[in-house]
């Protein structure tokens, strides 16, 4: 199948009015824009194909296009009722989508529509993850490259722009129905100088968290070269490299990031991947790669490239 070229169909996304109380008019009666008539009007919603904390995904076409899209309406009044962080979370990640538009591999945000009580984020649709896939089978070389290559891709053009994901694990790794990667879940994203080690914070995922965030140290954009090492692991081994019985233990074991590469799973694993591992899982920084540097290491230049990643049976 052909991947088509679609173009969004509106990039002027508008930030500033979320979550505003509706305004009244003379008449005393509230007013409302009917944004989901916009929605209706510009794509045909269909059926639902996932449900979260705030709202539901829709799948939809785009009327002009005719290309499939996944909408999330979500409730507004059920956002301001939670932590107030949620819905700053949400507007940040909106807004970091809109930034990062367009690459290939990150997913991209084609539309936003709102009315009174609903909020419409209209995104690619993806239809698995690479948390699935791992579960299904290891990960020979060559599709663990892939991916890598596409992660790394995604990941570079985040830095460039001073964005750090920092909760790179496989469930933030999708693929749309071309097998295309695309990098999702900004929430936990903070903006950085390049060079400089000015995030803080323990933020992430047990397992896939860089030593430095639990240390309490200033860190840098390279955690998530970090946690996306740990993901190439977890690919052509089927586990971590970092394990405990308790949260707390796992924690430990990152921190002491004693990497080894059992005989038994790792006899058929080539020495350019295993020499990688060793340099995205570098616990001193200042050695460990860049994103940049990744793609460039002769392991992702022999097996890689931007080609769609292959689906597992």
């Amino acid at each position: 199948m052909t991947k088509p070229n679609i173009p969004p169909s509106n990039r002027k996304i508008r930030l500033n009015s979320f979550f505003t109380s509706a305004k009244t008019n003379r008449e005393g009666k509230r007013k409302t824009r009917v944004m989901s008539d916009a929605l209706k009007r510009d794509y045909q919603v269909n059926e639902e194909i996932g449900r979260g904390r705030f709202g539901t995904v829709f799948r939809c076409i785009s009327r002009a296009f005719g290309g499939f899209y996944a909408v999330k309406s979500m409730d507004k009044r059920r956002i301001s009722a939670g932590d107030s962080l949620d819905a700053e979370c949400l507007v940040n990640e909106t807004k970091i989508l809109h930034l990062l538009y367009p690459h290939p591999h990150i997913l991209a945000l084609h539309n936003l529509y709102e009315d009174e009580f609903h909020l419409h984020i209209v995104l690619d649709l993806c239809s698995s993850d690479l948390h699935r896939r791992i579960n299904l089978q290891v990960f020979s070389e060559p599709e663990a490259a892939l991916v890598m290559s596409q992660l790394m891709s995604a990941l570079a053009h985040c830095h460039r722009h001073g964005v750090a994901h920092r909760d790179i694990k496989p469930d933030n790794i999708l693929f749309d129905e071309w097998n295309s990667l695309k990098l999702a879940d900004f929430g936990s994203v903070e903006m950085f100088k390049l060079g400089e080690e000015s995030m803080s914070g323990v933020v992430g995922t047990p397992y896939y968290v860089a030593p430095e965030v639990l240390a309490g140290k200033n860190y840098c954009e390279k955690v998530d070269v970090w946690s996306a090492g740990v993901v190439l692991y977890v690919m052509v081994a089927g586990f971590p490299p970092f394990q405990g019985e308790s949260v707390v233990e796992i924690f430990h074991a990152v921190l002491r990031s004693n990497l080894r590469f059992p005989p038994r799973v790792f006899h058929s694993v080539s020495p350019m991947a295993k020499d990688l591992l060793r340099k995205m899982l570098c616990k001193d920084v200042f050695r460990r790669l860049s994103a940049e540097q990744v793609l460039r290491h002769p392991w992702i230049t022999a097996w890689g490239g931007n080609r769609p990643a292959k689906e597992l049976d």
